[in-house]
């Protein structure tokens, strides 16, 4: 996990410094098979290596840190179920994991997923957490957030290569008032949009009187990456460090809960007209 974790990262980085494959390769006096297999998380790379690498990206601070002490992990090769992220920024690694899968699977309780949020949402959300899951932030650090979250769907949906997305919410998430009415009538407009305009996107709302739910009062994710790699899955959580499954035994009892939850939930069509019903105040 920590390999793909620093290849993804290089990769956004590599990208970010308008770099070619070749001219990094030549960076560290290496082929460009090298950085392929690198950015793809199929080999770790020494110290050196990547320290030539972020000089050709200019990369500096923390960032330059964070991407060393990946580097350092990703060569222990340990084999371990689940892999916690206590480096800093570790959001956007999440993002980078999330744009570089071909197909995600996401089951949410009481919230809307961040993919599907519309920008009044967003920043009802992020104001809601500002101050007590991290400190005040000041008004320039607070539209930061707003704008990684939007920049975050933007780069995940608007990609042109096939992909497929899936996700589960329960109904209680587009009846809750976060942040107003106001707010939430547009997240439910934007919900329908995207649901009507998106053929690779399918949700699916879990209604309130559902008798049974095997992940009830949770919530999680499993990325698909088709031929490029096995599948990941992220449990999500209100307050704790990021927490990666990797092991094919704990993924695939993802997908089965997933999977279970699809079963239970309203087809494509029933949910759609249910969120015409909430947009309609039934």
């Amino acid at each position: 996990m920590e390999r793909r974790q620093l290849g993804l990262m290089l990769r956004r980085l590599r990208k970010e410094a308008a770099k070619s494959q070749q001219e990094a390769a030549k960076a560290i006096g290496k082929v460009r098979s090298r950085i392929v297999d690198l950015e793809d998380g199929r080999s770790a790379t020494p110290e050196d290596d990547l320290i030539k690498l972020l000089d050709c990206y200019g990369i500096a601070d923390e960032q330059r840190e964070t991407v060393l002490a990946l580097g350092m992990e990703a060569r222990k090769r340990q084999r371990r179920r689940t892999y916690t992220d206590l480096l800093p920024g570790a959001f956007q690694r999440f993002a980078d994991l999330e744009a570089s899968a071909t197909e995600i699977s996401s089951y949410e309780s009481g919230v809307i997923p961040g993919l599907l949020q519309s920008p009044g949402y967003v920043r009802a959300v992020i104001e809601e957490c500002d101050g007590v899951w991290w400190d005040a932030t000041t008004t320039a650090e607070l539209e930061q957030r707003i704008a990684f979250r939007l920049e975050r769907q933007e780069r995940s949906l608007s990609l042109a290569e096939p992909r497929s997305f899936r996700f589960v919410l329960t109904e209680d998430s587009l009846r809750a008032v976060v942040g107003s009415p106001e707010v939430m009538r547009e997240q439910v407009q934007h919900l329908a949009a995207v649901i009507d305009t998106r053929d690779d996107l399918v949700v699916q709302l879990l209604k309130q009187d559902a008798i049974r739910n095997p992940a009830r009062g949770g919530g999680f994710t499993v990325f698909g990456f088709a031929d490029r790699g096995s599948p990941v899955g992220f449990s999500s959580t209100v307050f704790s460090p990021s927490t990666y499954h990797s092991d094919e035994a704990d993924t695939a009892v993802m997908l089965r809960a997933f999977r279970e939850i699809q079963s239970l939930a309203l087809d494509r069509d029933r949910s759609r007209r249910l969120v015409d019903q909430i947009l309609k105040g039934g």
